[in-house]
């Protein structure tokens, strides 16, 4: 496994809608290790293939509080979704950004695995609000464009003092 550079702010490539997978080889299983062993050291629950500039519908989330179950989501979509909440939301490509948006809270999802098996997965709350995140990236979407308001400086400064 290798750490990934994490684009940032202002790369095209954050714009960009990427490309299904259609070889689950090598190089992908590569590519998965690689985002997650870059998400846990950046201390990201996230990370979406554009964010490391690879412009293919690849996902890997870990909400757990070890980071010791990571999610792989090849080629996901979003199938049902209910509910709502609002919350902060930051994003590894835009250190020190946050802002306040609101998601559904319930959130189901069909993938494939790394070896092109297709599964469904539900998830509410913070699994709810990552796979919508993550997805946003995959069809060039970043949450600052979909927050209601940034935070400011001093309301970021309180959040971290918590």
């Amino acid at each position: 496994m290798a750490l990934r550079n994490i684009v940032k702010d202002g790369d095209e490539v954050l714009t960009k809608k990427c490309r299904n997978v259609v070889k689950f080889d090598k190089k992908l299983h590569t590519l998965l290790d690689d985002m997650a062993e870059t998400m846990h050291r950046a201390n990201g629950v996230g990370l979406a293939a554009p964010q490391v500039g690879i412009l293919r519908r690849v996902v890997v989330i870990d909400i757990s509080p070890d980071q010791d179950e990571v999610l792989e989501l090849v080629n996901p979509r979003i199938i049902a979704y209910s509910g709502e909440q609002e919350g902060n939301e930051g994003c590894l490509s835009f250190p020190g950004q946050w802002g306040i948006v609101k998601r559904p809270d319930y959130v189901k999802v069909r993938a494939q695995d790394r070896f092109g098996e297709e599964f469904e997965m539900e998830g509410t709350a913070l699994l709810a609000r990552a796979f919508c995140h993550e997805i946003d990236h995959l069809n060039g979407v970043v949450f600052k464009e979909v927050a209601e308001r940034m935070l400011t400086p001093k309301e970021i400064e309180e959040m971290n003092a918590k």
